[in-house]
């Protein structure tokens, strides 16, 4: 039995996801690979759907991920991944844009020891990659937010569970995806999902009734799409019903041979929406006929998240967190994570802090406090600090957001600053939620195979840039800027207000890395839009790209307009007027640091590998 199944202890407690049986079964056809009993596609097919990618190094380098299933991470598996991030990877963890940590660099016969240590705490990388049902996100505000409709999260987490190792989940054309939203805003950007479930309330007979609105086929990388409405009001009675069917409509129709048109979304555009409508209708016929297990909650009143009523632990001092992030040493390849302990805390910055971090709980005399992660990484010291920090001042446990960032919930308002002054210095004091220096980019070619950009670089390079010009970022409050080493959407450039995509330019028979840059992205009430193509540019002039649209925004906005709305209305001639010149590079003009991808100190030298994504 897993120790999470002991929810006594543990302030919050959630049952296990992991089964050591999969493990087993991992350890077991490594075995057969490596004595040849079965090949390589075999292997990669098995590893993949056990959460393993070949990174792009020929060496033994693998990357790991893990489900965090709704961004809940309790304090025993951030402590575990801590460990395992520490001992078998360079020493910190990498957030997703899907609410999974990844470890890097990892070696094959490390890994069933590191899903080993993340089982004991109920983790799991089963269908955490390859074609199958992803993992299940949903908006990290749901349980505390003022403005949801009811709180999403144990209707996710039920449906997380009835997936994993379904008989369907791991044997489908391609990846799928699923998510949650229950505020007014689409948090969790439900659009861009195979299936999107939104809150929603009804009045039946003077009783509400909770249920769902409905999308399906949404999508980025080569057709971007906003998931159609299939129900404007499902009850959520017949959510398992509701999802099956779908994925059976997918299962069967769907294309296996083709792994770059065999999302949802390409399904669905070959059978037209009616044609995709009656399918789904038969099948969900078929479910209903069949039956499908009840909700484990009573439907409308599931469980509560209550206010933390256990004494919590005693915070540790700024001196020794700073020593303690300090000491460990991160190792291996690519872009670290910066560590900047401080320990001198100005009432300013405390006070921008508050401004731009915090959001107010509907529970009075709580907020959630966004801890910003420059790319998404963090070490496993700074993990462990921030893991005592929430037992601290919160209920224990962390939120992992697609911004890839981390939320703590439940600090209450009179403990704010000694809260703060101890995430300062850890390193972990950055007042910049909702700025565009907090970037989002995907691993790019650091890792993954299929990148032609250190994405990962850009990213780097962008949020120093920013924080160099104080005044640029504030000027943007709202501004979401992300960027991709490739046309796939990892890094949600498509649905960004500037958007960076990794490709590469010709010049006189070098490469020059370089990327299109999208502006417009973004959630709207209706679903999202996607970015528009405004230039392709070499990667050394992002910096000078950025600076030049927000000060487009300046200049042309209307009152009141944040950048999202701005760069969704202006035409695209005013956006390629500022930064037209950008993309103008010849034999004469270029400087040998176009040649240099950013993050890198070699010349560029792109390599195109065959993708995991769709194996």
């Amino acid at each position: 039995m897993s120790a999470m199944d002991d929810t006594t202890t543990l302030g919050r407690g959630r049952p296990s996801f992991a089964l050591r049986s999969d493990i087993d079964e991992f350890a077991d056809t490594l075995a057969k690979f490596e004595s040849g009993e079965i090949g390589p596609d075999q292997w990669r097919a098995f590893r993949l759907v056990r959460g393993t990618y070949g990174q792009r190094q020929a060496e033994d380098a693998q990357m790991l991920r893990v489900k965090i299933p709704q961004g809940v991470l309790t304090e025993r598996q951030a402590l575990a991944l801590a460990d395992v991030s520490e001992q078998y990877s360079r020493g910190f963890a990498h957030i997703t844009t899907r609410q999974n940590i990844q470890l890097h660099f990892l070696k094959l016969h490390d890994v069933e020891l590191v899903m080993r240590r993340l089982a004991d705490e109920g983790l799991t990388t089963r269908e955490a990659c390859g074609n199958s049902v992803r993992n299940i996100t949903a908006c990290p505000w749901a349980g505390v937010s003022a403005d949801e409709l009811f709180d999403v999260t144990p209707y996710s987490e039920a449906l997380t569970r009835y997936f994993l190792r379904h008989k369907l989940s791991a044997s489908l054309p391609r990846k799928f995806k699923i998510a949650f939203e229950g505020c007014t805003e689409d948090h969790a950007l439900t659009a861009i999902h195979d299936i999107g479930f939104r809150a929603v309330v009804r009045d039946v007979d003077g009783t509400e009734v909770r249920g769902f609105r409905v999308a399906a086929g949404g999508g980025t990388a080569t057709m971007c799409r906003s998931a159609a409405p299939l129900h404007e009001f499902l009850p959520v009675t017949d959510m398992f019903a509701s999802a099956e069917a779908i994925v059976r409509v997918f299962h069967k129709l769907g294309d296996y041979k083709h792994k770059h048109k065999n999302r949802m979304k390409f399904l669905i555009k070959s059978l037209g929406w009616e044609g995709f409508r009656n399918e789904y209708e038969n099948a969900l016929a078929e479910v209903l006929a069949e039956g499908v297990p009840p909700l484990p909650f009573d439907p409308e009143a599931p469980p509560v998240e209550e206010a933390p009523d256990w004494v919590r632990a005693k915070a540790p001092s700024p001196e020794s967190l700073a020593v303690r992030v300090q000491a460990q040493a991160t190792s291996g390849p690519g872009i670290h994570p910066h560590r900047r302990p401080v320990l001198e805390v100005a009432d300013a910055d405390f006070l921008e802090w508050q401004r731009r971090n915090l959001r107010p709980q509907k529970h009075a005399g709580y907020v959630a406090a966004t801890v910003t992660l420059p790319l998404g990484d963090i070490t496993s010291e700074q993990l462990r600090v921030l893991t005592s920090l929430a037992s601290a001042y919160g209920d224990g446990t962390l939120r992992l957001t697609i911004d890839q960032d981390l939320i703590v919930r439940w600090v209450p308002i009179g403990e704010l600053e000694p809260f703060y002054t101890r995430l300062a210095a850890a390193g972990l004091g950055l007042a910049e939620a909702g700025l565009p220096t907090n970037v989002t980019s995907c691993p790019g070619a650091e890792s993954c195979r299929l990148a032609v950009t250190q994405s990962r670089g850009l990213g780097r390079t962008l949020h120093d840039a920013l924080v160099e010009n104080k005044a640029l970022a504030e000027s943007a409050q709202g501004l979401v800027v992300k960027m991709s080493g490739c046309p796939n959407g990892c890094g949600q450039h498509h649905i960004a207000g500037i958007g960076f995509q990794g490709s590469i330019r010709k010049l006189g028979g070098r490469a020059v890395p370089q990327y299109f840059v999208l502006v417009g992205g973004g959630p709207t009430p209706e679903g999202v839009t996607f970015g528009r193509l405004a230039a392709k540019i070499p990667a050394r002039r992002a910096p000078l790209a950025v600076e030049r649209l927000i000060g487009l925004y300046q200049r042309e906005k209307s009152s009141g307009e944040g950048p999202t709305a701005f760069f969704q209305r202006v035409g695209l001639a005013d956006v390629k007027s500022v930064i037209a010149d950008l993309e103008l590079l010849t034999e004469q003009t270029a400087e040998p640091e176009d040649f240099i991808d950013l993050g890198e100190t070699d010349t560029y030298s792109p390599e195109v590998m065959d993708g995991e994504c769709a194996s």
